[in-house]
């Protein structure tokens, strides 16, 4: 993000020579704790008895859901949630398409929606019947905390709030707002170049199947197939049930940014004017690190590589190599990305400080 300058944070371990296939979940817990393991245990203990509210905060694309998700697995157990917005809103027009579910929510909104609007008008909101508006603010945090009335003590990592300018002010009393526990609230701020964004939408495929995505270009699967007819390579999905389905584009990624452009506008404005806030403690996830200081920060195997393919046409082979994959940040910097499961390492170990563990 252009004139924003997030500490370098080191994931590198003296003495630590092991290297780690970050891919396979199974690898990552051994990684997490040879990285972060007196501190997850000191997560682990403190989330017995407490929680926390945490608030991800980034553009979109940035990693917020894949970052909260890595955390619970690093974690374990069943000691905190992750919340998108997003999919709040979806699952409450999902839910009322049965009748009991909906009783509950419409029951729910009755005692706790604070507003101007009827019940009826918010269903009808929910429900997409109600075009005039865009959902307000206030309904937002009624369902969130419908949402989060259904985790109770539990930690939270609430994505994807605020997303409007008009958002802000209710974002510093959010967890007041939703009636959370007294426990302590945080901003999770995850910077990262618009160029590794459009990288990551315009080689982005999914399994038509169990909707798994991965990336052609950054996030290969063990098998890749070539197409002789048209001349392109594609991936094939891992998950035993999808029977190796090849993974395709959606729609409209091979455009990159440019359609979300102006969301991205907004979310760094967003972004910086929370930056300003002052009485909340605050995280900084970094996504890239200058070329120059990879060496001293980070090991090899935890930063992106692009992938590469070559095809034998006799033996009718794909071969996959690796190499690093540099782009240009913000300002201009050559810089290399940082793989999720490192970025999570500096989370908890900020999350540790800021709980004053």
């Amino acid at each position: 993000m252009k004139d924003v300058d997030f500490p370098l944070f080191k994931t590198k371990v003296p003495g630590l020579t092991e290297t780690y296939d970050l891919s396979d979940p199974e690898v990552r817990l051994k990684y997490f704790s040879a990285k972060v393991g007196p501190e997850l245990e000191k997560l682990r203990a403190y989330l017995k008895g407490k929680t926390f509210v945490a608030y991800m905060l980034g553009k979109k694309n940035s990693g917020k859901g894949t970052y909260s998700k890595l955390f619970l697995e690093a974690i374990g157990g069943t000691g905190v949630s992750h919340v998108s917005v997003g999919d709040v809103v979806r699952d409450a027009h999902a839910g009322l398409d049965t009748l009991s579910t909906k009783n509950e929510l419409i029951d729910f909104l009755k005692k706790n929606y604070r507003g101007f609007h009827t019940v009826d008008e918010l269903i009808g909101h929910i429900e997409g019947r109600d075009t005039s508006s865009l959902i307000s603010t206030e309904l937002i945090i009624a369902l969130l905390k419908y949402e989060i009335s259904k985790r109770p003590r539990q930690a939270i990592f609430i994505d994807g709030f605020p997303r409007g300018f008009d958002q802000i002010p209710h974002s510093m009393f959010l967890k007041e707002l939703i009636g959370y526990r007294d426990d302590p609230d945080f901003l999770v701020f995850i910077d990262l170049p618009e160029t590794i964004i459009d990288e990551r939408i315009k080689y982005r495929v999914i399994c038509p199947i169990c909707k798994t995505p991965r990336s052609t270009k950054l996030l290969a699967t063990k098998e890749v197939g070539y197409d002789e007819t048209t001349k392109q390579f594609y991936l094939m999905c891992e998950t035993p049930s999808c029977a190796k389905a090849r993974l395709v584009p959606k729609e409209g990624d091979e455009l990159g940014i440019d359609p979300i452009r102006e969301r991205l506008e907004t979310d760094e404005k967003i972004f910086k004017q929370l930056l300003k806030l002052q009485g909340l403690p605050k995280v900084y996830l970094r996504n890239s690190i200058p070329v120059s200081a990879a060496a001293e920060t980070a090991d090899d195997y935890e930063l992106t590589p692009e992938y590469e393919y070559k095809y034998d046409a006799q033996t009718k082979k794909v071969t996959v190599s690796q190499k690093p994959w540099i782009v240009q940040d913000d300002n201009g910097v050559p810089s290399a990305s940082l793989l999720p499961p490192a970025i999570v390492v500096s989370l908890v170990k900020q999350i540790v400080d800021v709980l004053g563990l």
